[in-house]
């Protein structure tokens, strides 16, 4: 009987998972980047950002997704400590719906779902229509999941020992809240535990009162997903990881002082154990966000007094480009000038970044990287929109000189930081498939990195202070790294073909070697608008 209970519980948990995943990327996909601008653009305060992060958590079906998005977000910069927080406060009202859905007895829906999802999946001749039918079918198969598991635990309803030992999560609600958070942090998915405690609850195997205290426990498991993924992140990634685990942590105690009239609020929201459980789920992260968003700046307070330090940010989207100064284009024209210098020592940092991870390995930079990678795409729009909006006014040849030299770098850097993207994703392949770079590899690519860091400097350098000598230093530079470039690139052939070198490896080695060439060419770029002969 144990054996029948354990599979269907591990088959039913899979299904139930794996519906939840399909169901999330196929709502990622159908909304496209769309997601990740939302949460960028519609954070600017609390109130705004608490229904960002309902709606996005909707959309991907998962808290921890959410988070995951935000500590990578606060770690590159393009979001602060308080932004987070209101999101935080949305993502965990946001992720309460899996379980309202899963607590209706729609196990009738599966197979019409998988069956329409399928069809819709598979013989969709439009991308919407494909990733409508993903969605669709992963309905049907986390409510195959929610059958499964619920069937597999009808053995249960006779054997006394279960019972009661679940009977003392009612008597015992912080041996309750400890299980849940355990379990939940064992498997990073809340909206899987809560299935769960709901299965159980289907089967009357469980009381409202034993119920709640594992509810709750989910909330502070569910945590651990940021936890993870703040390790090794900036200051103001892990205060993000931390206040999300002091809010939840903050909203249990809270509820478990007020455990009996909670208890009898959620009573008085549903006739049938399932919905009182899904309901307890939304009350609590309902409640704890009125009960604490009054405080909301004590609040970031006491993140800050937990995990000290002096938080160093940086603003997301343009910070100099002001449409006020459109009339007076030669303010306009520096205004540009300053965001375009604040971008090149961003793509600057995303290309020493991405070689310090080929060269040392490890991936915490990585999703920095890929996050100060999407603001340059976003500051070069910017600059460029702004720029052509500048044009439509009377302008001087000089500043129309300006203009286009502005924008043609604007392009170049944000050509610089996609290599820098390019290196990383190859840093991050050589782990994945577990290629060995040699220590000489590594010393190369590193020597040809500094030649190449040396005129990213100069070419910057030269933009800050329109150094003409400078820049024709950078131009001249760029032959020695040519010829540095071949050498290697020859010396590294020779090796693979002496067999010294695994050619797998070698191709990696000459990728990493052609994307810090052509970081070298738009630097030559960048000298050439310095010194006006672009």
């Amino acid at each position: 009987m144990y054996w029948f209970i354990a599979i269907g519980m591990l088959g039913g948990l899979g299904l139930f998972l794996f519906g939840i995943q399909m169901m999330a990327s196929g709502m990622q996909k159908m909304a496209g980047d769309r997601l990740r601008h939302i949460l960028e653009i519609f954070t600017g305060k609390p109130i705004i950002g608490i229904f960002t992060g309902l709606i996005v958590t909707i959309l991907v079906q998962s808290s921890s997704t959410t988070t995951v998005m935000l500590v990578g977000f606060v770690n590159a910069g393009l979001m602060n400590l308080s932004q987070a927080v209101g999101v935080i406060m949305g993502a965990n009202i946001g992720t309460t719906i899996t379980a309202q859905i899963v607590s209706f007895k729609l196990e009738y829906l599966a197979l019409p779902f998988i069956g329409v999802g399928g069809l819709f999946n598979f013989f969709g001749k439009r991308r919407l229509y494909r990733y409508l039918g993903q969605t669709i079918l992963g309905f049907g198969l986390l409510f195959m999941g929610m059958e499964t598991m619920s069937n597999a635990m009808y053995p249960l309803r006779e054997n006394a020992f279960f019972l009661s030992y679940l009977v003392r999560f009612g008597e015992q609600p912080l041996l309750g809240v400890l299980a849940a958070a355990l379990f939940t942090a064992a498997i990073q998915s809340s909206s899987a535990a809560t299935g769960i405690i709901i299965a159980l609850s289907l089967q009357e195997l469980l009381t409202l009162q034993s119920a709640i205290p594992l509810i709750l426990g989910t909330n502070i498991g569910t945590c651990i997903t940021a936890l993870l993924a703040s390790i090794g992140a900036s200051l103001p990634a892990r205060k993000t990881a931390y206040a999300h685990v002091l809010f939840n942590t903050i909203g249990v105690i809270l509820m478990l002082i007020l455990l009996k009239p909670f208890t009898f609020l959620v009573l008085e929201s549903a006739n049938t154990v399932a919905r009182q459980v899904a309901n307890a789920h939304t009350f609590f992260n309902v409640l704890n966000t009125i009960v604490l968003f009054p405080f909301f700046k004590y609040f970031i307070r006491l993140v800050n007094i937990i995990v000290p330090g002096e938080d160093i940010a940086v603003d997301a989207g343009s910070k100099y480009l002001d449409k006020r100064m459109l009339k007076a284009p030669a303010v306009a024209i520096n205004s540009s000038k300053q965001e375009l210098l604040r971008m090149a020592n961003i793509a600057r940092e995303i290309v020493v970044d991405a070689v310090d991870v080929f060269c040392r390995g490890g991936r915490k930079k990585i999703p920095h990287i890929l996050q100060a990678e999407d603001l340059i795409d976003g500051l070069e729009k910017e600059i460029n929109v702004y720029l052509q909006e500048l044009s439509q006014h009377s302008l001087t040849r000089q500043q129309t000189n300006s203009v286009s030299g502005i924008m043609s770098a604007a392009n170049d850097l944000e050509r610089i930081a996609d290599h820098g993207r390019n290196i990383a994703y190859l840093a991050e392949m050589a782990m994945d498939d577990k290629l060995q770079i040699s220590p000489k590899a590594k010393e190369e690519i590193f020597g040809f990195f500094e030649k190449v860091a040396e005129m990213m400097k100069n070419a910057i350098d030269a933009l800050a202070d329109d150094n003409v000598h400078l820049a024709r230093e950078v131009v001249q530079q760029d032959d020695i790294v040519d010829e540095l470039e071949r050498i290697l690139r020859m010396n590294h052939i020779e090796r693979v073909n002496r067999k010294e070198c695994v050619p797998a490896v070698g191709v990696i080695y000459l990728d990493v070697l052609s994307n810090l060439e052509r970081v070298a060419d738009h630097c030559v770029n960048l000298a050439q608008v310095a010194s006006g002969d672009f």
